[in-house]
């Protein structure tokens, strides 16, 4: 069995969107913490890293939401090391309200572990391995699942300039991958007022769009100024759901910096159930959706 952790957050008020749930970024933000506390727990911490010139850096990104998290809630967050590979590890993520223990999110983090200096892969030391599976090392496991390719973009793919900027750096120098969750939640707000659906619009209306599933890969770091595109386009859409393809691309080289996929839901603002995506938002959506036309969605 795996070493496991558990540290309990209480939602501070600045955590939290519009909608009184708390933001997207912030829960990566809590397991990134959880992380950091699970390996110093296992002899590896921070200042290990640094004597070793070792270091990981998080390759993919997977988190499913079950329900909103909200002011003055506590929540524990349960973690794990799941496998180790050659050079990559993923660790597993429970996120559970304190006291009555219900599920409300879960998720993986793919971590690679680089030289310092060159920030090239490097074997995980078997030494480290037993620290985190300290009655012996699991089976090995299945292969992991390839990031899902997206649709090819329609003609109507929206894109969004973006300097990368301080405050989105962390003591990697790089940005920090909860912030690209961040740049992802600001394009999806900028393309539905692009398309005529301002947050303003959708409030009136009624409903709101919510996140069940975001999955990330990073693929290259984005450092300090530099100057990214960020690309994104629907496809998938069924009754209450659609899916939402990003890019995050370097404007320089044109390097592929990141992507993702998220599912989004509308739900009833008052009853927080899903509901039926209104005919109207999808044929102003129309040609940004992969194989939309005016008449089928209107």
């Amino acid at each position: 069995m795996p070493l496991t952790h558990v540290r309990t957050f209480r939602v501070r008020h600045y955590e939290c969107d519009a909608y009184g749930h708390v933001n997207y970024a912030n829960y990566l933000r809590y397991m990134q913490e959880a992380a950091f506390d699970a390996t110093a727990a296992a002899g590896y911490d921070l200042a290990r890293y640094e004597a070793m010139g070792r270091h990981w850096l998080v390759r993919e990104t997977d988190i499913e939401y079950l329900r909103p998290l909200r002011y003055g809630d506590s929540v524990q967050v349960k973690t794990w090391v799941a496998d180790f590979r050659r050079i990559r590890s993923l660790r597993a993520y429970e996120f559970r309200l304190a006291g009555s223990g219900e599920l409300v999110a879960r998720a993986h983090t793919d971590w690679v572990f680089l030289d310092s200096a060159t920030w090239r892969p490097v074997p995980i030391p078997p030494e480290m391995m037993a620290a985190f599976f300290p009655e012996g090392l699991p089976d090995p496991a299945p292969p992991r699942s390839r990031f899902p390719s997206a649709p090819p973009p329609p003609p109507g793919v929206f894109r969004l300039p973006r300097r990368v900027e301080w405050r989105d750096i962390d003591m990697a120098q790089h940005v920090n991958n909860a912030a690209y969750l961040s740049y992802l939640e600001d394009c999806g707000v900028q393309v539905a007022a692009a398309h005529g659906w301002p947050m303003s619009r959708v409030q009136a209306e009624g409903f709101a769009i919510v996140a069940r599933r975001h999955r990330i890969e990073y693929r290259q770091p984005a450092v300090l100024d530099d100057e990214l595109e960020l690309a994104t386009w629907l496809s998938d859409v069924k009754r209450a759901t659609v899916v939402r393809h990003y890019t995050v691309t370097r404007v320089s080289d044109g390097a592929l910096l990141a992507r993702a996929r998220t599912l989004w839901v509308w739900v009833d603002v008052k009853t927080g159930r899903p509901i039926r995506i209104p005919g109207a938002f999808l044929a102003d959506f129309a040609p940004n959706i992969v194989g939309a036309r005016q008449e089928e969605v209107g």
